[in-house]
């Protein structure tokens, strides 16, 4: 049985908090607690707090027993984004984005099978955040186009 937990706008940038959250992925729950304890970053109390939240509804939810389970996924995705201006010279200003994360944990039971419905979210959640990744805008400049003849149509 898959067990899952949340956390929604952590006041932490993803990117510090995806640091944290592949140190502890596909490890057993009480190792990943027990290194997390030694990672000095911001973020790997709230992850801690979160995993412990997750094994707390394993075992009043669901009777499952805390030393069989493992963290299946880990993923954190973006969340909404303050947008603060600070004062530069000649009276202009730069904005200055504060991130936020949302995180979500899997708990699995070892020698389980994994669910496929949230195989199938996780899944979804990677592409988007793939999309994401790979649409950035490249100059007009650099673009080049591929001469068509009848050698290169086939």
């Amino acid at each position: 049985m898959e067990v899952k937990a949340k956390l929604s706008n952590l006041r932490i940038a993803p990117r510090k908090v995806r640091l944290v959250a592949d140190v502890v992925r596909g490890k057993s729950v009480q190792r990943a607690l027990d290194e997390l304890s030694f990672v000095d970053n911001k973020s790997a109390r709230p992850i801690a707090k979160l995993i412990k939240s997750a094994v707390a509804n394993a075992k009043n939810n669901f009777q499952l027993n805390p030393d069989n389970l493992y963290i299946s996924t880990i993923f954190v995705n973006e969340g909404s984004k303050l947008k603060r201006w600070r004062p530069v010279s000649r009276g202009q200003s730069n904005e200055i984005i504060k991130r936020s994360s949302h995180i979500i944990v899997i708990l699995n039971e070892k020698g389980k099978p994994r669910d496929k419905k949230i195989v199938k979210e996780v899944k979804k959640e990677e592409k988007k955040k793939v999309v994401k990744e790979t649409t950035k805008k490249v100059p007009a400049k650099k673009i080049i186009k591929k001469k068509v003849t009848k050698k290169n149509v086939s």
